[in-house]
């Protein structure tokens, strides 16, 4: 169910389905790839677990070898660590998301596509290359 929820997020961004009817197209979209996208997610899920163990044993528990600076800095490893596989999770999801489409021969239409992710882009003005020239000003 996890699985099915994680790919519903990227159909929901992806498509202009949301709520049941993402949930229902993801479940379409993972039937003969759920075994790879259970165990990928599974090893995501591991590594979320490890990082989660490594802190507590470490900067939570206040018997640790560590002083406190050696605690701070071990925090600020870990979140540097979650924020990497939660980024890499975010990738992961798409990756599968386009994988299934591909497996179940799903047209994927990049122009369509585009349009559809430039919503997200919001009031953003592309930078020309004469507004990028530096300009000599007089003082």
């Amino acid at each position: 169910m996890t699985v099915v929820w994680e790919l519903a997020s990227v159909v929901s961004v992806l498509e202009d389905i949301k709520g049941f009817k993402a949930m229902t197209k993801s479940s379409n979209l993972i039937q003969g790839k759920m075994w790879i996208a259970i165990v990928i997610f599974l090893k995501l899920h591991f590594a979320k677990l490890g990082i989660q163990i490594l802190f507590e044993s470490i900067v939570v528990d206040t018997e640790s070898l560590f002083g406190v600076a050696g605690r701070l800095g071990i925090g600020f490893l870990c979140l540097l660590m979650l924020v990497k596989v939660f980024l890499f999770g975010l990738v992961i999801q798409t990756v599968i998301y386009f994988a299934c489409k591909s497996y179940h021969h799903e047209n994927i239409d990049k122009s369509l596509l585009s349009d559809h992710l430039e919503v997200y882009l919001g009031e953003y003005v592309p930078v020309k290359a004469k507004d990028a020239q530096l300009e000599e000003f007089d003082v």
